[in-house]
């Protein structure tokens, strides 16, 4: 657990009283104005896809990008935002000629905090609410730009989702660390967070949650996704996890590491 500043414990408490009384509301109405659009009768809705990046213009171009482009469900858009990316960056996603992919690049960076680990609790957050604003999609999902999706990632969420009526869903992810490989993601008694932030798939009137930019100032549960999972299941967003993998979680070229451990790796190189 972490040990929370003076300033840290008064920013932290105003942000739960103001999530607490104003999420429940907005999720109320957010139900009774766009509720009834969500029925199985759609079975092709357009599905946005928000990817945060800084300096993985190619990694995005190499590995993510192509997983996404095959998907079976083929309506979607992917809305790619730069968090004041390099020019390396900008002119390496300038070249992507999908119309389905869009890119923006913000002109100020997050602001984030010094200590690496912190840093790591909200990468991204900027450029997240940023893709969710352009979001036009009746469903979203998130996904890093490091990551992979199985061909069927979009197709089997929405699936799941449509047929138990949720407005939320996540699914299990294969993670390789140090050569090994693990799937991660189940639900258990020991924490209320289910799945991985690059499985999951959400009805759009749910975007008014958005990502908490000093989630690190808190003294548990402290990175942005799972803050974000926690608020929707408080505010009584229907949520379920989809025990099935949808995406994998590999080592960037030239790590064996991922997440956290891959970061402090490249700090101390």
């Amino acid at each position: 657990m972490r040990k929370q500043s003076i300033q840290d414990k008064l920013i932290c408490t105003f942000n739960e009283v103001r999530y607490d009384i104003f999420e429940p509301i907005l999720l109320n109405v957010a139900r009774l104005r766009f509720g009834k659009k969500y029925n199985k009768d759609n079975d092709n809705p357009l599905i946005s896809i928000t990817i945060p990046t800084y300096d993985r213009g190619q990694l995005l171009i190499d590995r993510t990008l192509p997983s996404i482009l095959c998907q079976s469900h083929k309506n979607f858009e992917v809305i790619i935002v730069g968090d004041c990316s390099p020019i390396e960056t900008v002119k390496i996603l300038k070249k992507v000629t999908d119309p389905r992919v869009k890119f923006i690049n913000l002109s100020k960076q997050t602001n984030y905090p010094d200590d690496p680990k912190l840093r790591w609790f909200i990468s991204g957050v900027d450029p997240s609410n940023y893709a969710l604003k352009l979001a036009k999609g009746k469903w979203i999902t998130y996904f890093d730009d490091d990551d992979i999706m199985k061909p069927n990632f979009l197709e089997q969420l929405l699936g799941f989702a449509l047929e138990g009526n949720y407005e939320f869903v996540a699914g299990l992810y294969e993670e390789e660390q140090n050569g090994f490989v693990k799937t991660k993601g189940q639900e258990n008694n020991e924490q209320l967070e289910f799945g991985g932030h690059s499985t999951w798939l959400y009805r759009s009137y749910l975007k008014f949650f958005r990502y908490n930019v000093n989630s690190w100032r808190k003294s548990y549960n402290c990175p942005q996704d799972i803050d974000m999972q926690l608020r929707m299941r408080k505010a009584g967003v229907r949520m379920k996890c989809f025990n099935k993998v949808v995406s994998y979680v590999r080592p960037r070229p030239g790590l064996n590491t991922i997440g956290l451990s891959a970061r402090l790796d490249i700090k101390k190189n």
